[in-house]
């Protein structure tokens, strides 16, 4: 046990009152970004909303629009501590706290993010009441409002703009229907395929046409074949977006969306390169001409920290989370998030937290849940696990230090890996350079 433990159990009382204390203000926030559903990089009235929450209470220094539009961050620091930008802040533990709060087409808030934003404003208000009061710790506790999980990578963009450059640890949590420490969140990469035809008239004269929705067929059959060659852990999936407009009328424009995912982001760009060659061979065998459109951002696999997953789920068992040990749950690779690219950067943790529902993510029943009063209990829970992991590790330097020598270890062999695996599709990539293909 570390030393002053005596100390870090009476905080970690004292920072569970403090966020059962908030917990109207934080409901009302949640529900008001719940009510009010945005898609990704549109959220400016959620963006708003947790703006002036902040500005609201005491002491923290809030940035709007920081580094995106509709991101933000809040930073307070302890009496101790150094300010906010300043360049020597070797001495001061940064502590991050993220917020999502993008929603889904159609559906709106059916993965949760509402309660993701409930839950990193509740640990750093729940930490930072504590920690004001306890003398002399160098301290930093950052809230970053990340947009855009749900398409597009808000959080890779941030990363990029160097928003993550001085925190030391990050935590989130997201809604799910179990508690969990640990979820495999795979790599993954969006693709558009464009295939460009010549209209005729479908009857009359089809000779003179070139068919673009015959090259899309021939796209979506050759990616089915593939899987046959595949990985058992790799995935690609997706829909003709556009096939054409009449029947009678030869289709000279077609196109496709697909993710591809992987384990690792080590394999992904070889499931690209395979992914790519039945692209191509489609517009060859129909004469069409094709646009192949890598998405901007490449989602990583989270890396994960043990150390900082034990500290949690230990601190969640004394609140009563009862975890999930169901192996077919615990070893199901589903979905990709852009806290993955963050865990290459700054040791973190993503545990997912049962809401009181057994709905599934990403359905109209999950959305009705998120915004349900009975979601909040366990909502705050899960903020309580966070703060309270916050805690150790600040009070307990030796744990931090096996955090960040997990962190760089876990960094080392996925490097290792990426070297060993994946010269890219033109032999110029190793290591953690990602090859986009236009």
């Amino acid at each position: 046990m570390c030393e002053g433990a005596e100390l870090l159990q009476e905080l970690k009382h004292r920072v569970s009152c403090c966020i059962d204390e908030a917990k109207a203000k934080l409901h009302s926030l949640s529900t008001d970004i719940w009510s009010c559903p945005e898609l990704a990089y549109q959220e400016r009235k959620s963006h708003d909303r947790l703006v002036e929450f902040f500005s609201q209470e005491q002491g923290w220094k809030v940035d709007g629009h920081f580094t995106l539009d509709t991101a933000f961050r809040a930073s307070w620091t302890a009496a101790g501590g150094e300010p906010v930008d300043t360049v020597d802040t070797v001495d001061t533990v940064n502590v991050g706290f993220l917020c999502e709060y993008d929603a889904l087409p159609g559906i709106g808030h059916g993965c949760g993010h509402n309660l993701i934003s409930e839950v990193g404003a509740a640990a750093a208000v729940g930490l930072k009441a504590v920690l004001e009061n306890t003398a002399r710790l160098p301290v930093r506790v950052t809230v970053l409002g990340t947009p855009a999980e749900e398409d597009g990578g808000g959080k890779i963009d941030m990363l990029r703009e160097g928003a993550f450059h001085d925190l030391d640890v990050v935590f989130m949590a997201h809604p799910s229907k179990e508690d969990a420490v640990y979820l495999p969140c795979v790599a993954e990469h969006d693709v558009i395929i464009k295939y460009h035809g010549e209209a005729s008239h479908a009857s009359a004269y089809p000779w003179k046409g070139v068919n673009a929705l015959d090259a899309a067929v021939l796209c979506y059959n050759n990616l089915s074949v593939l899987r046959q060659q595949m990985k058992p852990d790799w995935r690609l999936h997706g829909v003709i977006k556009h096939g054409g407009v009449k029947p009678n009328i030869i289709p000279a424009y077609s196109e496709l969306e697909y993710y591809l995912r992987t384990p690792s982001r080590s394999e992904l760009p070889v499931l690209e390169a395979k992914a790519e060659r039945c692209f191509r061979s489609a517009a060859v065998a129909t004469g069409c001409e094709v646009e192949v459109e890598f998405a901007r951002n490449t989602f990583d696999n989270i890396l994960r920290n043990t150390t900082l997953e034990e500290l949690y789920e230990k601190n969640g068992k004394t609140l009563g989370m009862d975890f999930t040990t169901d192996e077919d749950v615990l070893k199901n690779e589903s979905g990709s998030t852009d806290f993955g690219n963050v865990t290459f950067v700054v040791p973190g943790i993503h545990p997912y937290f049962y809401i009181g529902s057994n709905a599934l993510n990403h359905t109209e029943e999950y959305t009705v849940a998120a915004g349900d009063d009975a979601a909040q209990f366990f909502t705050l829970r899960s903020a309580k696990a966070l703060a309270m992991t916050a805690l150790d590790v600040l009070l307990c330097p030796e744990l931090l230090q096996r955090v960040k020598q997990e962190f760089t270890e876990a960094k080392r062999k996925e490097h290792t890996h990426n070297s060993l695996y994946f010269s890219g599709p033109s032999g110029c990539c190793v290591g953690e350079c990602h090859c986009i293909v236009e």
